[in-house]
């Protein structure tokens, strides 16, 4: 059974609950969402059909929660290996809290931690967490983005244009 941290609008903790019990009811939890880039692209996965919600969707390269008893950054580079076999480097670049209703009893309310990676190598993912990955060109997302965006996840709806911006920006 994955636990995760019920945490306040500034992120305090507040209790340990079960991943399941975040979800079926909307208590707000720690979670973070990392993308890689490389140049002018963006590495976008496609969720496993076998997830619980969000499957098949497309979304950022990585996305979990941490566990109660581990640090986000340690989290992110754990995920980082466990979904795409990658280690890189990474920096948190913003967090923000969203409220999404799936169905009855499936709930996203997440204070989601943000980071960014750059990275140029091979990319091995786990097919329990990751259908297929590919490099996106950021222009080319931003507008996908904006025509299909019941394409992706929630979570990479309502941040990936601030992270393209950030991309930029540290690439000026």
């Amino acid at each position: 059974m994955t636990m995760v941290l019920e945490v306040d609008e500034r992120d305090h903790a507040k209790r340990v609950v079960t991943k399941e019990e975040a979800h079926s009811s909307p208590i707000l939890h720690r979670a973070f969402s990392v993308f890689i880039y490389k140049q002018d692209t963006m590495l976008l996965q496609r969720r496993a059909r076998s997830k619980y919600h969000s499957g098949g969707l497309l979304s950022n390269s990585c996305c979990s929660h941490p566990s109660p008893d581990e640090s986000t950054s340690a989290a992110v580079s754990r995920r980082l290996s466990e979904e795409l076999g990658i280690t890189c480097a990474y920096q948190e670049v913003f967090s923000f809290t969203y409220f999404h209703e799936f169905s009855t009893n499936l709930y996203e309310h997440e204070f989601d931690h943000v980071f960014i990676g750059e990275y140029d190598g091979s990319v091995a993912i786990n097919p329990l967490e990751v259908e297929s990955v590919s490099w996106v060109n950021l222009s080319n997302l931003e507008h996908d983005l904006i025509i299909f965006p019941q394409r992706y996840s929630i979570w990479f709806q309502l941040s990936a244009a601030r992270v393209i911006e950030v991309i930029r920006s540290t690439r000026r």
